[in-house]
């Protein structure tokens, strides 16, 4: 039978068949040993066999520690050792460019980003320019024909491309990943002979072992589903140097098993990532966006970050999930990542036990923090919620009021002093139209996100030497600070410019 069959065969028949055939070759082996054979069906056995077989099975791992091995898997190794037929140089990407393309769903994009991640290690490079590819990548999707066609097609145009490849080049290799790869299976290597590999979605740490093997000149496949990778220790690399958004995988595979869905079987059982590497991506995420914040002019320099109140008492009876001591440590760090950040939070005044003490810590909190912007209210209990349940709303209305009222005041205050580092500045501001207090007026957003009132005249427009212009809803303009309040920030009008223009009067 062909090496790929047989592989392809022992997928089918499934985690149970697989432990059974795994207890039997155990039996083979130990049999062997002691010169016994594995007990057939209506064989008689003499009762030592039969003891020594029992008495191996007991000693044998449980249940339960397959159980444990599932829910709390072990990390793998950075490095593994090389399969006896290849050395690590065969399996390092000696700087070959991959090209990969996507379809599909919002699995694929993360698998994309994982196959990705798993190649970068090996050493191999990207390109987003096909023509000088060495290795093709199509992450495939099999949900409906209409997709699989699609990939159908797209591999006759890919045919061309293989065949004019210049013998002085290294060959190109073109593999399929994904849904497609793990539901057709040999069907694409027989079809296609074209294609090098084949990876399910659960083989993409086998890529350098498949493409070093299609580098001999053969086809090479892992399509064997699994019952816990995650990849929770594989962190994902965005592909896409353009994109505005992230997605973080939390589990892979589907037990449902709706009638009319492939999923189940092209990605395998359900499971769910550790946690703990879904806190670290989603970190990690969090730390680009910081970065961002601070190396983009068209990105607003404020984060909204609720406290809700300054004790770590209430945040507690509130499930908040963090303490005061977190919750300063996070706003240390996001204003050592953006100098200059304006933030932004919302405070409950009087909620359930809240106490005078816990109502003075929220009181330091404000004066700690130094928000620019704030949204403050007294505790009102909506039914349904868990404090409606659980909680005894026991803060007089008067006290909640006299609270709110303080933590207004001191708000307004630590504002005003943080607004206050900002008279006598240029700042760029985002034109939103009229004042709704003063007709003669134009207000707009500064980097803070703060509003900016200055008067609505004729100015120079740096664009377009000599020309004079009203600003519009939409313009850039400089206006230099001349006051503020613990809401506001006044100023007299400069010019109109240009994100790219402003930097060098900012």
């Amino acid at each position: 039978m062909h090496p790929l069959q047989c592989v392809l065969q022992a997928q089918r028949w499934g985690p149970l068949a697989s432990v059974s055939w795994l207890l039997f070759r155990t039996c083979r082996a130990q049999s062997s040993v002691h010169g016994t054979t594995c007990p057939g069906p209506g064989r008689q056995q003499e009762n030592g066999v039969q003891k020594d077989f029992s008495s191996r099975l007991a000693a044998g791992p449980t249940f339960q520690h397959f159980l444990r091995s599932a829910l709390d898997p072990q990390e793998k190794p950075d490095v593994e050792d090389p399969p006896p037929y290849l050395t690590v140089d065969e399996l390092s990407g000696r700087q070959r460019k991959v090209y990969l393309e996507t379809y599909g769903c919002q699995m694929n994009v993360n698998d994309t980003e994982i196959a990705w991640s798993v190649l970068q290690k090996s050493g191999y490079l990207r390109t987003r320019n096909l023509q000088e590819a060495d290795v093709i990548l199509l992450v495939t999707c099999s949900i409906r024909e209409k997709a699989e066609q699609t990939i159908w097609n797209r591999l006759y145009q890919l045919k061309a491309l293989k065949t004019k490849r210049l013998r002085s080049r290294v060959p190109l290799r073109i593999g399929i990943l994904g849904c497609m790869a793990e539901r057709l299976k040999e069907e694409i290597l027989n079809r296609e002979k074209m294609v090098d590999i084949l990876a399910g979605p659960d083989a993409y740490r086998d890529l350098p072992r498949l493409l070093a093997v299609a580098e001999s000149g053969q086809q090479a496949a892992n399509v064997l589903l699994s019952l816990d990778e995650t990849y929770a220790d594989v962190m994902p690399v965005q592909t896409s140097p353009s994109a505005t958004s992230a997605f973080v995988s939390i589990m892979r595979g589907c037990d449902n098993m709706c009638s009319y869905c492939i999923v189940p079987f092209t990605r395998g059982r359900e499971r769910s990532r550790p946690v703990a590497s879904i806190l670290e991506e989603v970190r990690k995420l969090s730390e680009q966006v910081l970065q961002l914040i601070h190396e983009r002019d068209n990105i607003c320099k404020q984060i909204h970050l609720p406290a809700q109140s300054g004790s770590s008492r209430v945040l507690e009876a509130m499930r908040r999930g963090y303490s005061r001591e977190a919750y300063v440590e996070l706003v240390h760090h996001i204003r050592e990542s953006i100098p200059g950040v304006s933030l932004s939070s919302d405070f409950i005044a009087g909620f359930c036990g809240e106490t005078e003490e816990d109502h003075l810590q929220t009181v330091s909190l404000l004066r700690e923090v130094q928000y620019n912007m704030g949204f403050l209210f007294a505790y009102s209990m909506r039914q349904k919620t868990r404090a409606y349940h659980r909680l005894k709303d026991d803060v007089p209305e008067e006290v909640k009021l006299r609270r709110l009222e303080e933590l207004i005041t001191v708000f307004r205050e630590e504002a005003t002093k943080a607004n206050m580092a900002s008279v006598g500045c240029t700042q760029l501001v985002l034109v939103e139209g009229h004042s709704k207090r003063s007709a003669t007026d134009l207000c707009g957003r500064n980097d803070g996100n703060l509003k900016v009132i200055f008067p609505n005249v004729e100015m120079e427009d740096v664009s377009n030497s000599g020309v004079r212009v009203r600003a519009q809803p939409g313009d850039y303009v400089l206006v230099k600070i001349t006051s503020t309040s613990s809401q506001t920030l006044k100023g007299h009008v400069l010019c109109r410019t240009t994100l790219k223009d402003s930097s060098a009067y900012c």
